[in-house]
């Protein structure tokens, strides 16, 4: 139901800053809940943040909290995720996902996905 491409992901040192873009196409895009999930190399897709379909109600898992900010442009149809202040610990695949019930940290429990952007912190 809705295409979702990831971008903006890179090579940076502890402390700097991203910003990750996921372009969403699709006529259901303005009614879904977006978020982001990450996976390091041998570690399960975890959960980032998600936000409601409204832009309301952000919600970020505890190792993210006060650095990440999640953000949608429905007109623009494109979710972002700031990352300030990265640690090595936040080096992996990000990927944007849409159609979750909200709340829902279980990335089984989403229905799109985009094909994932690379964030390497080094320190």
């Amino acid at each position: 139901q809705v295409e979702l491409v990831e971008s903006g992901g890179g090579l940076v040192q502890v402390g700097d800053s991203l910003r990750l873009s996921c372009a969403a196409s699709g006529r259901t895009f303005s009614r879904y809940h977006m978020g982001w999930f990450r996976q390091a190399p041998g570690k399960e897709r975890e959960f980032v943040a998600a936000i409601r379909w409204s832009g309301t109600n952000p919600y970020y898992a505890d190792s993210v909290k006060g650095r990440f900010t999640i953000s949608r442009d429905n007109v623009k149809t494109t979710v972002y995720l700031q990352m300030n202040s990265l640690k090595p610990e936040d080096t992996a695949v990000y990927y944007c996902a849409g159609g979750g019930p909200m709340f829902s940290v279980s990335a089984t429990d989403w229905i799109d996905w985009g094909q994932g952007t690379q964030v390497t912190v080094s320190s």
